[in-house]
């Protein structure tokens, strides 16, 4: 099953392969090569970027930040993950359109549910910036929402591991990968996949999640082409 409309979350650390910080180009390209197999298969696709390569606000209000000033600065860095996200998928022959939360006309434009949709049936790339535009809200969430506002069949969640485990892989070799998983069972574990609030929302609104190994050459026209990839998180009924 082949999913029509899918919108894809890719974490700010995506974006900075084994650099310290910043942006790697060559990661970009990659990411944006692999999306373009994936949208010229006729997926309209729409993306949420993190900012955590270059500021990330909870470390930022741990640092003695207020709060919502250390959110804000946070949502300005995914704006700089997302024009430079654009910039490759272009060079890659893509479509694409960045949208942000926070108004900033001259390299973006504002998010507006119905022109993204638009952009998405023209076959364009919509790279959505600037988080939800609030603060003590997580990239994770505005997947999410922009996932329910825009109908998306499904969130691919990329990350560095190949699915959800029952705990960190890295730490403890015996951890167990789930295969699925229902959005109460990712709850009620507290499995720390995505934020709770990104989870009940998807649960709410039936968008099921599959988390998987963005580095796995080929691992995102797998998931959105339906194939069995990483962890599938879905309504009891779904899985």
């Amino acid at each position: 099953m082949a999913y029509e409309r899918a919108l894809l979350k890719l974490s700010g650390e995506a974006l900075m392969g084994d650099k310290p910080y910043g942006i790697d180009p060559a990661i970009v390209q990659s990411i944006s090569e692999d999306v373009a197999r994936v949208v010229s298969n006729g997926t309209q696709l729409a993306i949420v970027v993190g900012g955590g390569n270059i500021f990330r606000g909870l470390k930022g209000s741990a640092a003695g930040m207020d709060r919502a000033t250390a959110d804000y600065v946070g949502m300005l860095a995914t704006v700089m993950n997302a024009i430079s996200l654009q910039d490759g998928l272009e060079r890659a022959g893509v479509p694409t359109r960045v949208q942000t939360a926070i108004e900033m006309k001259e390299v973006a434009e504002p998010y507006i549910r119905r022109k993204a949709i638009r952009h998405l049936e023209k076959g364009r790339v919509v790279v959505f910036g600037g988080g939800c535009g609030n603060p003590f809200f997580t990239t994770d969430t505005t997947a999410a929402l922009r996932a329910a506002e825009i109908n998306a069949n499904v969130v691919f969640k990329a990350t560095k591991v190949d699915g959800v485990y029952d705990q960190d892989p890295k730490e403890f070799p015996n951890a167990i990968r789930y295969e699925d998983l229902t959005f109460q069972e990712v709850l009620s574990s507290e499995l720390g996949v995505m934020d709770s609030t990104s989870i009940a929302l998807c649960k709410d609104n039936n968008i099921p999640i599959v988390v998987f190994n963005l580095f796995e050459p080929g691992n995102i026209a797998k998931a959105i082409a339906g194939e069995k990839v990483g962890t599938r998180i879905g309504n009891a009924n779904c899985k």
